[in-house]
C-alpha cells in the first residue's frame, strides 16, 4: 500500500508502511477464545461406554471370545476358565496362533482396572490383537434402534 504525501513543493514521495494494528487486533481475539475455550474441552462427562452404533467390523469364522463377567470371572467361549489358566486355554483355542484376533467382552458393571488387568494378561501371553464388543444399535438412553449384537 503506497500512501503518497504531499509538500509544500509539491514533490511526490511515497511511504511504504504495514498497518500492524488490525493484525494485532485478530491475535488478541484469538488469544482470547482459546483462553476461554480450553478449560471447557478437559471437562468430565459421564459416558456409557459398552454400547456402540457404528458399523460393526466383519467376524472371523471361528471368532475367540473372552468374556469378563460381573462378578469378575472369565469365560472363554462358553467355558468358564480360571485366570491362572487364561494363557493355556487361549493357546488351545487359538491353536497357538498369537495373531488371532481376540474379543473382549466385560460386563457393563466390570471396573476399568478389572478390564485392564486382562489385557495386560492377554499382552503378556502374547496376544496383542484384542478387539472390545460392544452392544451393536444401542441409544444413550437404553432405546434400541438396531438389532445386531
Amino acid at each position: 500500500m503506497a500512501i503518497r504525501i504531499r509538500h509544500a513543493d509539491e514533490t511526490v514521495l511515497e511511504a511504504h508502511e504495514i498497518n500492524v494494528t488490525p493484525f494485532i487486533d485478530v491475535m488478541l481475539v484469538l488469544l482470547v477464545i482459546f483462553m476461554v475455550t480450553a478449560p471447557l474441552t478437559t471437562v468430565n462427562v459421564p459416558v456409557d461406554l459398552p454400547s456402540s452404533t457404528q458399523q460393526t467390523a466383519p467376524r472371523p469364522d471361528e471368532p475367540v471370545f473372552l468374556t469378563v463377567k460381573a462378578d469378575h470371572n472369565l469365560a472363554l467361549g462358553e467355558n468358564d476358565v480360571p485366570a491362572a489358566q487364561l494363557t493355556e486355554a487361549l493357546a488351545a483355542a487359538t491353536k497357538g496362533n498369537r495373531d488371532e484376533r481376540i474379543f473382549l467382552r466385560a460386563d457393563k458393571t466390570v471396573d476399568y482396572g478389572t478390564l485392564m488387568d486382562v489385557m495386560d494378561h492377554l499382552r503378556s501371553a502374547g496376544y496383542l490383537k484384542v478387539a472390545l464388543v460392544t452392544l451393536q444399535g444401542q441409544t444413550t438412553q437404553g432405546q434400541t434402534t438396531g438389532t445386531t449384537p
